[in-house]
């Protein structure tokens, strides 16, 4: 009995040294209402872009009056809106519940999950940027879901594992959409809305409803 009770304490502490490394307080329901700003998004996106070139999902010819710079701004504005919801649905939900969980949002874990995720997404967004001001727009999409995809695979370590699989999920959908040229609002609904939405519901049904 001495033997088995000693097996079991360290047992329990190494799984209290795995938790205290993982920030658990992430919100299945972020990643779901992130998803859906993302597909309100890409129709408003889509609607500027038909609306521009008398197609879907890419810029071909230009039936209307709009400029090329101007129909780019208004992208950028839609994407940063988004952005901005879904960090700010994300800290809302976590927050919540971290405090229903008895923890902090900020802490030791959640500064190593940002750092981790950081890294990657920086590097894309100057990346992405650059292509921008070159007006080299057709990596823009493959570029944001690849490195985007990598910083959810970067932080994973120090979260839950199914955002591991969704970062895999949207490099693979980013790698994809390199060779489909054109049709990367088609790819960035995918990965972004889609994806979003189905890990986020898988992540709310495992953890936030026990």
């Amino acid at each position: 009995m001495e033997a088995k009770d000693y097996l079991k304490d360290i047992q329990d502490i190494k799984s209290m040294m795995a938790n205290s490394s993982q920030f658990l307080s992430l919100s299945g329901l972020s990643g779901i209402l992130a998803g859906v700003y993302s597909l309100i998004g890409a129709f408003l996106a889509n609607n500027l872009l038909s609306s521009y070139s008398g197609t879907n999902y890419k810029i071909t010819r230009n039936t209307s009056p709009i400029s090329e710079t101007e129909i780019t701004n208004q992208l950028f504005l839609i994407a940063i809106c988004v952005i901005a919801l879904s960090i700010v649905t994300g800290l809302t939900l976590s927050a919540r519940k971290a405090k229903k969980q008895g923890e902090t949002l900020w802490n030791v874990s959640s500064r190593k999950l940002i750092i981790n995720f950081s890294i990657p997404l920086i590097t894309g967004g100057i990346f992405a940027l650059i292509q921008l001001l070159k007006q080299d727009y057709v990596l823009i999409a493959p570029i944001t879901l690849i490195f985007y995809g990598l910083g959810c695979v970067n932080a994973s370590k120090n979260t839950f594992r199914d955002v591991r699989y969704l970062g895999i999920t949207l490099v693979i959908l980013g790698l994809i959409s390199t060779y489909y040229s054109g049709f990367g609002l088609l790819f960035w609904t995918l990965g972004f809305g889609i994806c979003h939405i189905l890990y986020g519901s898988i992540m709310y049904f495992k953890y936030d409803r026990n």
